[in-house]
């Protein structure tokens, strides 16, 4: 049995957790044991646990407080000490830990609290306000003086198993701990030796509702009160301009001030709100929002021509609900006519501004809502872009193109793949087969649609010849060359970039950079959505001969559908696709080459120089890499 048992809580900590084990790992003092207690993360943070401790307990978000947290992880816990230390922490030396407890052995001391230092990317103010809070001079704590920090803390487990921390405030459980021990005649040390770095990367709401959870909390233990609003205004304004002072002197001052005065400003409505009429909401999803952080990275556009990588809240899963992990999402065409305000569903009125693009994308789920079946967390998967009601007519046939009420990923009424972050009905997911890779998924979207085409051009009676040619060598044009040559047709792809021919070099596919010799053919696939060539495929298409039109948008023509009627040729719409499709996409990428779409990959900070990279045609696809880590671990 360890002496000391070390509690971490966590909410999404990728970016520091690895950082805190590290620290952990070269500490002198070696008798622990560590506990993480995870409140709801969909990042990689339980990721990052498992591979440094056994002991992960979890709590879901709306279960959480700091209180009830700390209590789980110490119930799960064997060591008489208990050691509590922030996520978002790094020790200072190898010796915090081992000079964290040594006060607890002595048998009047109740609980002690380290030393709290900022770094270069911690806010400003709150840098300094660590060193005014946290001394360099050991202190012994008596009342009235009431204070302690479980950011860096350690008590005595007997004494727990007396008073356990409160589950029912919103901040605060350290001190009201300690108050109440101090007040039966137990001491609280301040040990400066056990230092940790504290690095919080909040949001500026965020530093609002911290300081009025505490304010709220501080009020019901009795420590603040509407009698120190006077007193805490006029520390905030001492405090700001002594940070315009320590700003002048460090030469950072007009780098500074604007952020100097914003965190002054949202302590101080903070804890003054919190004190004068806060109420502490019981709404358990309203209550995740005071304590986490809960959104990403998204491109947003929010009209034509108007795009710009945005912050977005991420929403409490509703039941039958996934949240997925971007990893990668392919750039289509769409994408840029909803940038450009050429797409019609916008000239309608169908689809609204702002959106966030993209229906091309592959991803992990790392969050599950209640009643969801065929989904769980872990799963690597690809989502239906289209997606009707389940309910209607259109949707009990199959046919969710037909539903009126339906959504279109990243193009209709739900944001899309532009983002890191992605929520979902899990009806509409389609889980990976192991060989095929996050890296290649992002394209079962286009090949889903061409799989539904190819069909509809199959199934057509008329339809007995096996010589075929595709009109554009884009993403739809190659992977519909690649299937009916992997089908056994023999095919000819045609098209003015010689650079999109040029990836189907090497393959027993013909190309053309000349539209000519149309009538040698018995089917032809158009995919380029051009107006000028689908009118010089009408006029040259063979008597007998099937059309299928795959490309968006042709735009108003003048056509005599005579010479489809009295030349006995068939023209077959296809749009969009369904579950089957996806499932036939899913089962044939991996048997074709698609190396081809992954020569130009981007950040998605650089999503404006993808959206150049798509425009010019140099590369048959742009892609987004939303998620490093899955790339670098070769999913």
């Amino acid at each position: 049995m360890p002496e000391t048992s070390l509690v971490i809580r966590t909410f999404n900590e990728e970016h520091s957790l690895g950082g805190l084990f590290e620290g952990l790992d070269g500490q002198g003092y070696r008798d622990f044991e560590t506990i993480v207690v995870d409140s709801g993360s969909f990042d990689r943070t339980r990721e990052i646990a498992r591979k440094n401790t056994e002991k992960i307990i979890r709590i879901a978000s709306h279960d959480f407080t700091f209180g009830h947290s700390l209590n789980v992880g110490i119930q799960n816990s064997t060591g008489r000490f208990i050691a509590i230390v922030s996520a978002h922490t790094v020790p200072l030396d190898k010796d915090w830990l081992g000079n964290l407890v040594e006060p607890l052995h002595d048998q009047q001391v109740a609980m002690v609290y380290g030393l709290q230092r900022g770094r270069a990317d911690s806010k400003f103010s709150e840098y300094h306000d660590f060193e005014r809070t946290f001394g360099v001079k050991r202190r012994v704590l008596k009342p009235p003086d009431f204070f302690a920090n479980n950011a860096n803390s350690a008590v005595r487990r007997d004494l727990w198993e007396q008073h356990q921390f409160d589950e029912v405030l919103p901040g605060l459980e350290d001190i009201e701990w300690a108050k109440y021990w101090m007040e039966r005649n137990y001491l609280v040390v301040y040990q400066p030796t056990a230092g940790i770095f504290h690095i919080h990367r909040e949001t500026w709401p965020q530093v609002r509702r911290r300081y009025y959870r505490e304010a709220q909390a501080g009020k019901w233990i009795g420590i603040r009160g509407r009698r120190h609003i006077p007193s805490e205004i006029g520390r905030e304004v001492a405090y700001f301009f002594s940070d315009l002072n320590k700003a002048t002197r460090k030469g950072t001052l007009f780098d500074k001030v604007a952020e100097i005065a914003r965190f002054r400003y949202e302590k101080a409505v903070g804890s003054v709100t919190g004190v004068w009429n806060g109420a502490y909401t019981n709404n358990p999803m309203k209550r995740v929002q005071y304590h986490f952080v809960r959104n990403c990275q998204a491109v947003v556009i929010h009209g034509p021509g108007r795009a710009s990588l945005d912050t977005i809240d991420i929403p409490p899963l509703k039941p039958g609900e996934v949240l997925i992990r971007v990893a990668y999402e392919g750039i289509c065409a769409t994408d840029l006519e909803i940038l450009e305000g050429r797409l019609g569903y916008y000239k309608s009125g169908m689809a609204k501004y702002p959106i966030v693009p993209g229906h091309e994308f592959s991803g992990t789920v790392v969050a599950v809502g209640a009643r969801v079946e065929g989904a769980g967390e872990g799963d690597r998967v690809v989502v239906e872009c289209i997606q009707g009601c389940g309910e209607c007519v259109a949707c009990r046939k199959g046919n969710a193109i037909g539903c009126v009420q339906r959504t279109e990923v990243g193009v209709i009424g739900k944001n899309g793949g532009y983002s890191e972050y992605v929520i979902t009905a899990s009806r509409f997911v389609h889980k990976l087969p192991p060989q095929l890779k996050l890296a290649q998924a992002f394209l079962c979207e286009p090949m889903a649609v061409v799989s539904k085409g190819i069909k509809r051009l199959q199934n057509h009676a008329s339809v007995h010849g096996r010589n075929c040619a595709v009109i554009g060598a884009g993403t739809i044009g190659h992977m519909a060359a690649r299937v009916l040559a992997a089908n056994g047709y023999r095919t000819t792809v045609f098209d003015r970039n010689a650079k999109r021919l040029e990836a189907l070099a090497g393959t027993e596919i013909r190309v053309s950079e000349e539209l000519k010799n149309l009538d040698d053919f018995d089917s032809v696939v158009e995919a380029t959505g051009n107006l000028s060539a689908l009118n010089t495929v009408l006029a040259n298409l063979a008597p007998g001969a099937t059309l299928l039109l795959l490309g968006l948008p042709y735009g108003p023509m003048d056509f005599n559908f005579e010479n489809i009627v009295s030349s006995d040729k068939t023209v077959i719409g296809s749009v969009g696709s369904g579950a089957q499709d996806f499932r036939e996409a899913i089962a044939t990428l991996p048997r074709i080459d698609v190396s081809a779409f992954s020569k130009a990959i981007f950040p998605l900070a650089e999503f404006s120089e993808a959206w150049q990279s798509a425009r010019s045609g140099t590369q048959l696809k742009a892609v987004l890499c939303l998620d490093p880590a899955a790339e670098d671990e070769g999913r």
